[in-house]
């Protein structure tokens, strides 16, 4: 019986959290403070008193889900994982679970992934969307298909679980595809309001600066494997962790590949650390005999 601990990405954020880990924890307050003296602001301010729409701010977002997750991770007594994954973002937390990163140096890739994220979206007028039953393969086939007969930048981004799949690319080309799958028999296809075109091509511009700050830093050998999105499989090479962390920014997050790698590997149980419940509910759609729980 081998247990994987997961970890969300962006979405997963809501006002006021972590207060209650600040309050009751010293520990806890202590890595608040680090974090806010790293990040040059207070972020903790942001996450217990902010509303919605300022925890939606990509920089702040993804520091605020990666605190939260570590902090919620390190209040776990004896967690030992068997192997560790993470939602796009959530994969940094993974990192920080099996060792690779120490809590500092990851804090400080995520808020240069943040801030170059959010500089790649003002760039250009981009968006995301989720389309809803249809196969996998057909989505892959209508995007490469507006990519052809527009120039439009349109692919599929996040593999979520069998019958959702969130494509990502320019306005326009997201819109046209949106409708042809609707043409196609999907349920629903539907824009999202996020802040740009996360995992595709258009996050090119950001690749650069995320190389340069991933290079910068030590990574150490990992305790245990970590499934990582691009290549859904297990990774302990810290060179190749590395590399597969950098192409994750354009690449598409294969979750349902991942939790199927996780399960064939022996994966009996997965406990989602951090904000939310986002990945229960998908890794049950993956596979309806998981055995899931949180800690948040």
């Amino acid at each position: 019986m081998k247990h994987a601990f997961v970890f969300p990405g962006q979405g997963s954020q809501f006002p006021g959290m972590g207060k209650d880990h600040y309050e009751k924890s010293a520990f806890a307050k202590k890595l608040f403070e680090q974090a806010n003296e790293v990040l040059g602001f207070r972020i903790s301010d942001v996450m217990f008193n902010g509303t919605e729409e300022d925890l939606k701010q990509t920089n702040v977002t993804q520091p605020a889900v990666f605190l939260h997750s570590i902090i919620a991770f390190r209040s776990i007594d004896n967690a030992r994982p068997d192997m560790v994954a993470g939602h796009s973002l959530g994969e940094f937390s993974a990192l920080v679970a099996n060792g690779t990163l120490s809590f500092d140096d990851a804090l400080k890739l995520v808020a240069v992934r943040a801030k170059a994220m959010q500089k790649a979206c003002e760039l250009q007028p981009s968006t995301m969307a989720a389309v809803l039953a249809l196969d996998d393969e057909k989505v892959e086939e209508i995007c490469k298909q507006v990519q052809a007969e527009t120039g439009e930048v349109v692919v599929p981004a996040n593999y979520n679980c069998p019958g959702q799949l969130v494509i990502s690319g320019s306005v326009k080309g997201v819109e046209i595809a949106c409708e042809k799958m609707k043409e196609a028999g999907a349920k629903r296809a539907l824009i999202l309001p996020v802040g740009g075109a996360f995992h595709s091509p258009l996050m090119l511009p950001a690749k650069a600066e995320l190389e340069a700050a991933i290079n910068s830093i030590s990574f150490h050998q990992p305790t245990c494997a970590v499934y990582q999105n691009v290549v859904a499989k297990a990774v302990i090479d810290k060179e190749e962790i590395k590399h597969n962390l950098i192409d994750q920014l354009t690449g598409a997050v294969r979750w349902t590949q991942s939790v199927q790698a996780m399960i064939a590997n022996g994966a009996s149980k997965f406990t989602e650390v951090g904000p939310g419940k986002v990945l229960q509910g998908l890794i049950v759609k993956i596979d309806k005999k998981a055995v899931t729980e949180g800690v948040n």
